[in-house]
């Protein structure tokens, strides 16, 4: 009798399709299972294969399936669509899942822990607060230019202003206008009381992550940075060199090679987009502080500004980063800074 030897499942929310095929890689069953019946029909099966998307709920199915002895593959869709046959539907998908899973150069996406999950659960509430907060102003801005006041730039010369407008009588704004427009401005600030306790949070978890501690201690590298970094990945190992961590950022160059002629663009901005961010701010941040500094990595980021600019300058120092948390994560050794005597 042929051995299971690898299974696709299809996420959903209620419904399940599941593809298996055994050692010659022909179709043992396909079928359709509901929510609540799916970890008792793995249960079933022998210690096989299963690969999933990367989606919803991707990563607590993978932490079931391991406890159940299987050996759990997550992929990227983008993976998967190209051994899909035929019309896209469920069982289809499942199929090509399966199909993918098997492969030797499909690249999988570490399966992630509940703590892990937790801490990006405060990012992302994070992130998402600062673009309401974002948007708020910017329709504020919006708002009272209407009525020909012009906000300054910038979200805190704009945050102070903003009081000031308020409490203007001379600017003739109408009294249901400022009314309005004065909601809005408590909305802003009840959103900056909300950040402000989602960073404290993020500090305090800094400090207890081992890891987030080292770290941190790369120049341009914050609790932000380093907490992101913990939570989404979960072994360096994982990726094979520096470059290839750098890339999965989106921090390399965009290449289009024919002909034995390399053309390089810019970044490519793909991949781990909150991370790149960060990584990129702390940069500015750094370079915007090494005026007066005499160590290695200021003395090459102030040539680096003069000879191709400070936003190159910023890019490449943040790429520099990536490859620094790489090699912190995957020798755990601790960051040494050089300083030039």
């Amino acid at each position: 009798m042929s051995v299971i030897k690898a299974v696709g499942i299809d996420l959903a929310k209620l419904v399940f399709s599941i593809h298996a095929i055994d050692e010659h890689d022909k179709c043992k069953f396909r079928k359709t299972v509901k929510r609540n019946n799916l970890l008792a029909e793995i249960a079933k099966l022998p210690p096989c294969i299963i690969g999933m998307e990367a989606c919803s709920g991707a990563h607590y199915w993978a932490r079931e399936f391991t406890k159940l002895g299987h050996d759990v593959r997550i992929m990227a869709s983008k993976f998967v669509i190209p051994y899909r046959q035929n019309e896209k539907n469920d069982a289809n998908d499942a199929e090509a899942i399966c199909e993918a899973a098997t492969r030797p150069k499909t690249r999988f996406v570490s399966i992630k822990s509940e703590e892990q999950q937790a801490v990006l659960c405060l990012h992302r509430i994070r992130q998402g607060a600062i673009k309401d907060r974002t948007a708020r102003i910017n329709r504020l801005r919006g708002l009272l230019a209407e009525f020909g006041i012009i906000m300054p730039k910038g979200r805190y010369p704009a945050q102070k202003a903003i009081y000031e407008i308020l409490e203007d009588a001379q600017n003739n704004l109408p009294f249901l206008a400022r009314e309005l427009l004065n909601d809005l401005w408590l909305n802003i600030k009840t959103l900056n009381e909300e950040i402000l306790k989602y960073d404290r949070k993020l500090y305090a978890l800094a400090k207890q992550m081992k890891d987030a501690k080292r770290l941190m201690s790369i120049p341009g590298i914050g609790e932000i940075t380093a907490t992101a970094v913990v939570a989404t990945v979960n072994d360096a190992k994982h990726f094979n060199s520096s470059r290839s961590f750098a890339a999965w950022i989106g921090l390399v160059p965009r290449q289009y090679s024919t002909g034995g002629k390399a053309h390089l663009g810019r970044i490519s901005k793909r991949g781990e987009k909150h991370i790149r961010t960060s990584l990129i701010h702390g940069a500015r941040a750094v370079i915007a502080n090494c005026k007066n500094k005499t160590d290695r990595t200021s003395m090459w980021v102030k040539d680096l500004v003069e000879r191709r600019g400070f936003k190159r300058a910023t890019v490449a120092l943040a790429a520099k980063n990536a490859r620094l948390i790489w090699a912190l994560l995957h020798s755990e050794k601790e960051y040494q800074a050089d300083y030039v005597k």
